[in-house]
């Protein structure tokens, strides 16, 4: 451990004002004369706004101002973007819809924004909305994907409702593989659509200054620079530095607040009005109306010798995108790329597409579409185990990748490659595990124990795309360090990780550094808190501006006087700034490429106690052992391990977003501390060639071995598979009985 914080249990900088209660999150800030915004929204998933009708709402006490969408195109205002326009297989360009901030002339799902109503207090706007009189004409909605071709056109530029398809690998060569197979097994799976919970909503205030002509926004947001380049862009405003962003203490994201929301209507109310405006959703409104964790129905099949060795796989994903692009696009590109987990797989084909249909949009969360791909592949590997007789973990590790061995896009990783001890971690669990449930089993009566596991992997950072990260660091005449990292730390810690990476490359105490966090006007961009990027990407920034900003400090000589010196270009005694981009190379027409530098790697035991007569699913423990390549701080890296351990049980076993019945958290169940075991978090360090100090992200790879290893452990105890997820106590006691009565046959999979 070193003395200046790599590998010490440091607290998290902001810690201490949470704890006192002094924290600022975005509902916090209050500006002098502020009012407050209310949606309208619409109750049908596909509808034509005859008209909208305001003029009641606008006479209402209070009442400064009822935004539509056809007063936004009449001042010229553009359309929000998804997360990124990123090129089907064939090379043609995704089908992107426009995405109106307000629906103009059509409604494509429950929730869409119809207007925005200003008042002076937040109930005043409320009963406003209520008087906002719209004539819908009700249009025929499709919400299942494999109905989308022949539905109702959702968007013309997108035809059968496809924004968006990948393909990789050789399709012959892989069929070729499967016909030289002694064993294959076959696997069908409906990932549910989930609510990112984060528990701040969505919020955002804007504040104009006449004076300096400057609009500042404060925002719950993963992504302060990119908001400030899409908001400056949707309201005409240029240059670019007359909006100020800034995000405050984030409580959460999950992926969901890389999109935009609330921002650009309060960015144009507060310009038009010289007034500050706020806006935060309701709880049920969070729910309803956030981006999803993507819907989706795989199919994949997997080929083995008769010695166990994988031969062949195929992969075809279905991803329900909902009514605009968001990040579906980027999640059908990066599921292919994973869909082989971590293993030695030598012929591979994938096929994936993104469908518009009438729900809410689905984008990011937490794993990019990995999870939902990882529970079909995990749970496909142990049934091929099964088939072959051979010991499920044993079959993992036969398999699984090396430092020597290709990826399925060809990429040859090197060092760093940590699952094969990952696996290996969690054989003397294994074998006591198993052995305890076998001797329970002999004398329980209508309770069965059952031990799974399931391993992963994920690169960090974006796919085969530009991933730069920027630092900016400077000495200060009181001898202490100022930080600015334009990164949002959301929960993860990584304002105190890449603090220690800086502090270990400069060579001075943790304690001596001051942060200056994410505002544009006072911090470079460290690009988005996502894909597992910022101890990585961020990281290294930090520890190349930390190493010339030592460089630079040492030529002043020793102990010089500081408050002597004159100060630099950016008012310090000496600064410096650093810019990372991970190497990655872009995917050639075979998928064959570097779509990441850097991949994290984990593998997940899970022990568990059914209840054949009630049909739930007790957790009993889950041992979890993650490549993280260099543990920089680990009580935080052990706090994402406990993290998604806690989200992969509501992913498994509860969680589904069903519109208009699940709006709240009675009704939407998330995991609460009852439901989670105790958790065994083992860290494997298998140092990365270039991450800082050798690490890796964890906090995506976290979550993804968790969903499959309970529902393989579900299997082994009652020898059942919920082919439709979640796997509910109705579907676990219904497929108990269809077994028992021989209707599915000896699997016995529900839906």
């Amino acid at each position: 451990m070193s003395a200046t914080g790599i590998g010490a249990a440091v607290r998290r900088k902001e810690d201490l004002r949470f704890v006192t209660g002094v924290g600022q999150y975005t509902d916090d800030v209050v500006r002098p004369g502020e009012t407050r915004a209310v949606f309208v929204r619409s109750p049908h998933a596909h509808a034509r706004i005859k008209s909208i009708d305001p003029s009641a709402a606008k006479v209402m006490p209070g009442v400064l101002a009822v935004l539509t969408g056809a007063e936004l195109a009449s001042d010229k205002i553009g359309n929000l973007i998804c997360g990124w326009m990123i090129h089907s297989k064939d090379g043609s360009p995704m089908k992107m819809a426009p995405h109106p901030a307000l629906a103009a002339g059509k409604i494509n799902h429950v929730g869409d924004g119809v207007a925005v109503v200003i008042a002076e207090t937040l109930a005043q706007g409320r009963d406003a909305a209520e008087k906002v009189k719209i004539d819908y004409e009700i249009l025929p909605a499709v919400t299942d994907p494999a109905k989308a071709a022949a539905g109702p056109q959702i968007h013309e530029i997108a035809p059968k409702n496809t924004i968006y398809q990948w393909h990789l690998g050789d399709a012959k060569a892989t069929e070729a593989a499967f016909a030289q197979a002694k064993y294959v097994t076959k696997l069908d799976l409906v990932n549910n659509r989930l609510a990112p919970t984060a528990i701040e909503p969505r919020a955002a205030v804007a504040e104009y200054d006449p004076g300096t002509d400057q609009l500042t926004l404060w925002n719950t947001t993963q992504n302060p620079h990119v908001s400030r380049l899409v908001i400056a862009a949707f309201v005409g405003m240029a240059p670019e530095h007359k909006l100020r962003v800034i995000a405050p203490d984030v409580g959460g994201g999950f992926g969901s607040k890389l999109d935009l929301s609330t921002q650009p209507f309060l960015a144009v109310a507060a310009w038009h009005l010289r007034k500050p405006v706020r806006l935060v959703y309701s709880r049920p409104e969070s729910i309803r109306c956030t981006t999803k964790r993507h819907p989706s129905k795989i199919r994949c099949r997997a080929g083995a010798s008769a010695g166990g060795r994988l031969l062949a796989m195929d992969l075809d994903g279905e991803f329900n995108t909902g009514a605009y692009a968001s990040w579906g696009p980027t999640v059908a590109a990066r599921v292919p790329i994973h869909g082989s987990g971590p293993y030695q797989v030598p012929h591979y084909r994938a096929l994936t597409r993104a469908i518009h249909t009438n729900l809410v949009p689905a984008g990011a969360f937490r794993g990019f579409g990995v999870p939902q791909g990882t529970i079909a592949q995990e749970q496909l590997y142990d049934e091929l185990a099964e088939k072959l007789g051979m010991d499920r973990l044993e079959f993992r590790l036969r398999n699984a990748l090396d430092e020597n061995s290709p990826t399925v896009t060809g990429q040859v990783i090197g060092k760093g490659v940590g699952i094969r001890a990952c696996f290996e971690a969690l054989q003397p669990r294994w074998r006591a595990a198993r052995s305890e449930a076998a001797a329970f089993n002999r004398t329980a009566s209508h309770l069965r124990r059952g031990v799974g596991v399931a391993g992963m992997w994920y690169g960090c950072g974006n796919t085969s795309l530009a991933n730069p990260s920027t630092m900016r660091i400077g000495l200060q005449r009181n001898g202490r360090i100022a930080i600015h990292m334009g990164a949002v730390d959301i929960g993860q810690g990584s304002f105190t990780v890449v603090t220690q990476i800086c502090a270990e490359a400069l060579g001075v105490p943790v304690d001596r550094f001051d942060l200056l966090p994410a505002d544009t006007d006072v911090s470079p961009d460290c690009g988005k808190t996502s894909a597992s990027r910022q101890t990585f990407v961020s990281g290294n920034a930090a520890f190349l501006a930390g190493t010339e900003l030592r460089r630079r400090t040492c030529a002043l000589g020793p102990s010089p006087d500081l408050h002597a010196l004159p100060l630099d270009e950016r008012g310090y005694v000496a600064s410096a700034e650093a810019t990372y981009d991970p190497p990655t190379k872009p995917l050639d027409e075979n998928g064959q490429g570097i779509p990441y530098a850097e991949y994290g790697f984990g593998a997940h035991l899970a022990e568990v106690e059914a209840d054949l007569q009630l049909g739930t699913l007790k957790i009993l423990r889950v041992t979890a052992a993650h490549d993280v390549g260099r543990a920089i701080n680990p009580t935080l890296v052990e706090g994402q391990i406990e993290g998604g351990v806690a989200q992969g049980i509501g992913m498994a076993l509860m969680e589904e977003f069903i519109p208009g019945k699940g709006e709240n958290l009675h009704d939407y169940l998330i995991p609460t501390i009852g439901d989670v075991p105790h958790i065994e978090s083992i860290l494997i360090e298998s140092p990365s060639p270039i991450g800082p100090f050798g690490a890796k992200g964890i906090g995506e790879q976290a979550l993804i071995p968790a969903a499959p290893a309970i529902l393989n452990a579900l299997y082994d105890a009652a020898g059942i598979r919920i082919r439709k997820l979640p796997a509910t106590p109705d579907k676990v006691r219904a497929a108990i009985l269809d077994k028992t009565s021989g209707v599915a046959g000896q699997e016995g999979s529900h839906d």
